[in-house]
């Protein structure tokens, strides 16, 4: 009878039987971390989700998720594809391993979820995602393009007309092309994206898109459009990085496959291929890394819509795929994300006016005017102005090799059609400006009204917040917020004007600040394909990535390069995934061993060193073999994480041997002193963790009286950026920390801000004569360091993805107020506090799903006005003095301490 007894007792459990509602609600359903996504290919998508309650102490203890085809049978938890079955598990995602996914197919899913009490949520809504070719061998379509060679400047338009004779219930449209283009059906635009398909290494990996075009599609005739531009495949601009002799430069190409189907059940397929017909368009030229030029006296009117003669355009030439890969594009797009309008115009003169739109961004402006046939109006945009109230824009276009003036830098050029009025904005480039000189040979009255700026970039959510009492801190987290976002496009970048470079270093720099404050791991994913794509097979990465060929022997090395580690280290730590870990994983032993070879000794002096300094810089070898330590680092974590025992012991003994040969070479053990004791050389074994536990005390005091002894000011490069506050802030200095990062006066983030700058620049002094771009996201660590040091909110490296939460908050003299929170996995973590005459109020939020740990420093303690020992939801864990850990389960809080 037992035996019996105990059989049901589990089979009530992993049923989920208890006859009991749930006050929970499953939310936020997302699959490879896109809302009902179109065109995957990925054989095993990944399923996310929230959870919702009106309660506390809410975790999740199993799910069992629903997969099929038909969205109503999956709606009453019917799956005629995949039944996970009772999964017990609190942690997502949640991996398919169902049947092989079959292409062009739309699959629905829902889940439901039982919490440790064995009460079961409803079943969510129903999701969707949608798979695409699958394999490439689906693709019917031709590669085409037109008979011109890589030289010709005006871009081709292309078209085809076809007639539809059934009812259509649904059609998607999958383009996959070399450079860029703009999608038209009957005449309409298709889509919102903007510049797709992303940048990759075109002869390695191409993308491509899927649309719906249900809506767009009607009974009878029906005429498909493409425009190409050059973007970076074609690249017809000269500069220090040689995009013109990329290896794969060609004519822009592509290849589609409209798959109609119909409400019999039938299915037509409208491809790409000579018989498409092609004629050069009004984009007369297109950089992105220069300008759009646009002649509207040479646009053909319905050249995309039924009814146009076409029959003088050309045919359309077949040609090669770019490369043996083409694979989805999975990621958020970039789009043109806010229209902002000018904040001033000033007339220079009758042929020239000047627009301020009061703030530095990457993307493009819309022109709209009525003029004389042939007038020509160029469109300089630029960051600065000069003293005579031009635009100047010596400052960016440093590293620009014209051959002849046929294309200034960052200019549109646009000659009116005289019949109408004309309206221009760039398919095929984007800028970046805070000014716009327009200019014109013809005098036009213009307003206001006749410029518009948009700012573009890749549209990823936010999922962050910042908010204090100091107004210069708000302002500096917008700041690098701005310079994040210009310098996202698909991969980040160094600037969105003089270079458009995925620079490595800035990157890996960087990424703490943009997860914290924007879900952006579709992009970081796609990146990290591009890093795959680039890697040589001894294992070294280029500088920037993807790169035509430059980067491979400069700018390289372990202080640029680890991105390849430390860039999908993060994403684990942010979102609990090990996916990008299992992908790099080949790639990250690849690089560490290369470097182990070259270095056999654990010390190298590879790298750039800390880059655009202050005044004082560390040794290179210093900061490359620390990086080259955390590089090693990372590998043996990741070995473990993914069960490689061998593989982890041999790289815990290599992060070993790295970490004691650096302290054997620059530490005083004695005085607890590294090298000769300048900011980064004391902060980095802080930050990196190889200081020798018996010295940390040491090293953080010198490193306080050193930055007091710089009169609370950074004197660093911007590898140091990463290191100085945190080194001070979680080692016992955070009020010293906060000190320097509030500094005002040169050279702090603040000097910055209180001189009107609305993004973060590239170098300290206001007239640095070199390295002067005013819209780089480099030195962005600070925005991350107020999520941490004074938000307290850290991932948990034992339980990532903020299932569990650390929660470390610094109440720093000087600031009266702060609140931070963060959207991660599970939901909204919250963590703000504020000063009064009694104390300190401090509120926390914990997402249901979710736990923490929180550690103050108090002498006293409530919550709710009652003693803590009253709230089951938390546990005191350490109570050491004034020093307090505590556990909390998901829920609201609101604590008074006295410190």
């Amino acid at each position: 009878m037992k035996i019996i007894l105990l059989f049901l007792f589990i089979f009530l459990y992993y049923a989920g039987l208890k006859a009991q509602p749930a006050s929970f609600q499953v939310t936020k359903l997302r699959c490879e971390y896109l809302e009902n996504p179109l065109g995957i290919d990925c054989q095993n998508p990944r399923f996310t989700w929230q959870l919702e309650s009106g309660e506390d102490n809410l975790m999740q203890s199993a799910y069992q998720l629903f997969v099929g085809t038909d969205s109503a049978e999956v709606a009453n938890a019917n799956a005629n594809v995949w039944n996970s079955g009772v999964v017990i598990s609190g942690t997502i995602p949640a991996i398919y391993s169902g049947k092989k996914p079959e292409a062009f197919t739309k699959y629905y899913w829902a889940v439901k979820i039982q919490d440790e009490q064995r009460n079961w949520s409803a079943l969510s809504e129903v999701a969707s995602f949608e798979t695409g070719m699958i394999d490439q061998q689906n693709w019917r379509g031709s590669w085409i393009s037109d008979t011109h060679d890589f030289n010709i400047k005006a871009a081709p338009y292309f078209r085809k007309q076809f007639e539809l004779t059934k009812k259509i219930e649904s059609a998607r449209a999958y383009i996959a092309v070399a450079g860029l283009y703009e999608l038209t059906l009957n005449g309409e635009k298709v889509g919102k994206h903007r510049l797709d398909p992303m940048y990759t290494r075109f002869d390695r990996r191409s993308l491509y898109v899927t649309y719906d075009i249900t809506r767009f599609l009607s009974g009878g005739e029906n005429v498909v459009g493409v425009l190409l531009g050059n973007g970076w495949y074609n690249h017809q601009s000269t500069a220090v990085w040689y995009f013109d002799k990329a290896p794969w430069r060609a004519r822009p190409k592509f290849c589609m496959d409209i798959r109609i189907t119909y409400e019999d059940g039938s299915t037509e397929i409208i491809e790409s291929g000579a018989d498409w017909k092609t004629k050069l368009s009004p984009v007369v030229f297109n950089s992105i890394y220069t300008a759009e030029h646009y002649d509207a006296r040479k646009e053909i009117p319905g050249w995309n819509e039924p009814g146009f003669d076409a029959s003088k355009w050309r045919g359309a030439m077949l040609t090669s795929s770019p490369s043996k890969k083409i694979v989805s594009q999975a990621m958020v797009p970039v789009r043109n994300v806010l229209e902002i309008p000018p904040k001033s115009i000033n007339k220079l003169d009758k042929n020239t006016y000047l627009y301020d739109f009061g703030r530095n961004i990457s993307g493009v402006t819309k022109f709209q005017v009525k003029g004389d046939e042939g007038t020509t109006v160029r469109l300089i945009h630029a960051e600065r102005l000069a003293d005579n109230g031009h635009v100047d824009q010596s400052n960016i276009d440093v590293h620009y090799r014209p051959t002849d003036d046929s294309d200034p830098f960052q200019t549109d050029i646009v000659i009116l059609s005289g019949k109408k009025e004309d309206m221009f904005m760039p398919r095929f480039n984007y800028k970046g400006f805070q000014y716009v000189e327009v200019t014109s040979d013809k005098p036009l009255e213009l307003s206001n009204e006749n410029l518009t700026a948009y700012f573009m970039h890749s549209d990823v959510d936010s999922v962050g917040y910042i908010q204090s009492s100091n107004a210069t801190l708000n302002k500096t987290w917008q700041a690098a917020n701005s310079s994040y976002l210009s310098n996202l496009f698909g991969y980040p970048t160094d600037c969105p004007q003089r270079e458009k470079n995925g620079w490595t270093g800035d990157a890996h720099i960087n990424i703490e600040t943009g997860l914290y404050n924007y879900d952006a791991i579709t992009v970081y994913e796609k990146w990290m394909a591009d890093h795959r794509d680039e890697q040589q097979p001894n294992g070294v990465l280029p500088a920037i990535i993807p790169t035509s060929g430059w980067g491979y022997t400069w700018g390289n090395g372990p202080d640029w390069t680890s991105t390849i580690a430390i860039i999908p280290w993060n994403i684990y730590l942010f979102y609990g995934d090990t996916k990008i870990l299992e992908d790099c994983y080949d790639n990250i032993k690849r690089y560490v061993d290369h470097i182990n070879e070259l270095y056999p000794d654990g010390i190298t002096d590879w790298g750039l060193g800390d880059w655009v300094p202050v005044g004082s810089v560390a040794p290179k070898e210093f900061t490359s073999t620390a990086y080259y330590y955390v590089d090693a680092t990372i590998l043996a974590k990741t070995a473990e994480i993914l069960g490689k025992r061998k593989d982890a012991e041999t790289y815990f003994m290599l992060s070993d041997k790295i970490k004691t040969a650096l302290n054997d070479k620059y530490l005083d053990q004695e005085s607890g002193m590294y090298g000769s004791g300048l900011q980064t050389e004391l902060s980095f074994p802080l930050q990196w963790d190889f200081a020798p536990d018996d010295v940390v005390e040491k090293v953080a005091a010198n490193l306080a009286k050193r930055v007091e002894a710089d009169n609370k000011h950074i004197d660093v490069g911007l590898l140091g950026t990463k290191a100085i506050l945190n080194a001070l802030s979680e080692n016992g200095y955070a009020d010293l920390a906060y000190d320097v990062a509030a500094q005002e006066s040169y050279p702090s983030w603040g000097w910055w801000i209180v001189n009107g700058a609305t993004t973060f620049f590239e170098n300290w002094p206001l007239d640095a004569q070199s390295d002067i771009s005013m819209n780089h996201i480099m030195f962005g660590e600070i925005n991350a360091w107020y999520y941490k040091a004074l938000g307290g909110i850290f991932p948990d490296e034992e339980s990532p993805g903020f299932k569990n939460v650390i929660l470390n908050p610094n109440f720093v003299a000087g600031l009266d107020r702060f609140e931070a929170s963060h959207e991660g996995p599970y939901g909204e973590i919250i963590s703000a506090w504020k000063k009064s005459l009694e104390g300190i109020e401090y509120k926390v939020q914990i997402p249901p799903n979710s736990s923490a740990v929180l550690i103050l420093d108090a002498s006293e303690l409530t919550e709710s006005g009652k003693d803590i020992s009253e709230n089951e939801s938390i546990k005191v864990e350490e109570n050491n003095g004034n020093r307090l850990k505590l556990q909390l389960k998901s829920g609201t809080y609101s604590f008074n301490l006295k410190k």
